[in-house]
């Protein structure tokens, strides 16, 4: 049943609707701010974990000068190690007509006999290099769009002093690097630096490593702390010219991801605030304003049998009014914005897929925070109106007491004692 207060509030709404706009759009900003923030940051870390699942990415990560393959099995057998997988690396220069500079290319092997167990490429386009072929290799696709390299193409390599010719049979995205970023360099280059794959027994005649690794991988059993594998595998590491072994939070496209999470949190916990404090302040201005032109309005209310409480609600649901249409906005333009940014991470972090899921959580705290922002920016103005008695309020509002200089907050006492001193500077004149 729609009441006599009701209509007003329907009244009320449509005459303050610029104010109650331009109120609600900066609560809105506030709320798209924090669910965007949240929602991003959910989605990202649900991304990157699927994406590290199903890739199989390691978890403990140490290079070598050169260690035999036989080693890879005393590794296997240490306590806590689930899987381990070693490679071969090295580093090679490209010549690509299109280049004015030449471009560097790190080189990962694949194995001859199975797919790689850890860190496995996804492939995007064409087909995973013929381990039996030495001359056929899989590019990171960031590069090969790049360079508008396809599945056919030919480039020239230089390889540990050997010029060779490799034929390019498919681009693929790695878990490894996600955010790649050359040696020395601070932000990615995909023009310039390249991530090649390649047969092991090949890549491994071209710098000597036959029957040896100088890369290796690892993955963990449930409730083993990686740095206790890792002062265990540098230990039989060490001989072999070992270089630290390091965990997935110094793994340099891991970290970048991480750092950007935090910066994603920083932005819910440290901008969403700003607005919202802006909106409460808004909302007590006007509400404010609005009681003190309606005073006499309110004790006629008051005088013919509304109740403080009823009085009270009223405006209370002009604040929620408020702080539903800027939660709405806000939901709406959060979804929306949390979306497009999303698309831009997976273009930046290159990730093979998205999973967007914003989560209900996103949406039910800044739906709380809001209706708490309004609620508290009209708290002050409507308790005000509750205090004042029928008389009171169908009276005119007393005028401001104004003095001249300071002093104005002091108590009766305090009065006092500054009036005598003004007597005494007075009666000393």
């Amino acid at each position: 049943m729609v009441t006599a207060l009701d209509r007003k509030l329907l009244r009320d709404l449509r005459r303050l609707g610029p104010q109650i706009l331009a109120i609600a759009a900066v609560l809105a900003c506030g709320i798209m701010v924090l669910v965007m923030a949240t929602g991003t940051q959910r989605s990202l870390v649900q991304t990157r974990d699927a994406y590290y699942d199903r890739q199989r990415f390691a978890e403990v990560f140490a290079g070598a000068t050169r260690a035999p393959q036989t080693l890879l099995a005393e590794i296997a057998a240490m306590d806590g190690v689930a899987q381990v997988e070693g490679r071969v690396i090295g580093v090679a220069v490209l010549d690509l007509p299109r280049l004015v500079e030449a471009a560097t290319a790190r080189l990962m092997s694949l194995p001859a006999a199975h797919d790689p167990l850890l860190n496995q490429p996804l492939l995007r386009t064409g087909r995973m290099p013929d381990p039996t072929r030495p001359d056929e290799i899989a590019v990171a696709e960031p590069f090969a769009q790049a360079n508008g390299l396809r599945p056919g193409d030919r480039l020239a390599a230089v390889i540990n002093g050997q010029r060779r010719d490799l034929v390019l049979t498919g681009t693929v995205l790695s878990p490894e690097f996600i955010y790649t970023l050359s040696p020395g360099s601070m932000m990615p280059d995909d023009k310039h630096y390249a991530l090649i794959w390649m047969g092991e027994a090949a890549l491994a005649a071209a710098f000597d490593l036959q029957g040896a690794f100088n890369d290796v991988s690892l993955t963990l059993s449930d409730k083993t702390r990686a740095a206790d594998v890792i002062v265990r595998l540098d230990a039989l590491l060490a001989p072999y010219g070992g270089s630290g072994a390091y965990g997935r939070d110094r793994q340099v496209s891991n970290a970048f991801l991480e750092n950007e999470f935090t910066q994603l949190r920083a932005m819910a916990v440290f901008l969403p605030p700003v607005f919202l404090i802006v909106s409460a302040f808004l909302v007590n201005m006007v509400l404010g304003r609005l009681i003190r032109l309606e005073r006499q309005q309110i004790g006629l209310l008051k005088a013919v049998g509304y109740s403080t409480a009823a009085i009270v609600g009223h405006y209370l649901k002009m604040s929620l009014g408020i702080g539903a249409a800027g939660i709405l906005l806000g939901w709406a333009g959060g979804w929306l914005l949390g979306q497009g940014v999303n698309q831009m991470y997976v273009r930046f972090f290159r990730f093979p897929f998205l999973i967007y899921v914003p989560g209900l959580q996103s949406f039910v705290i800044s739906g709380v925070l809001g209706v708490v922002t309004v609620s508290l920016g009209a708290l002050r103005a409507v308790l005000g109106s509750a205090r004042l008695a029928p008389a009171v309020a169908m009276s005119p509002p007393a005028p401001p007491l104004f003095r001249r200089g300071g002093g104005g907050g002091f108590d009766c006492g305090a009065d006092r004692i500054l009036l005598h001193l003004r007597r005494d500077r007075s009666g000393d004149g």
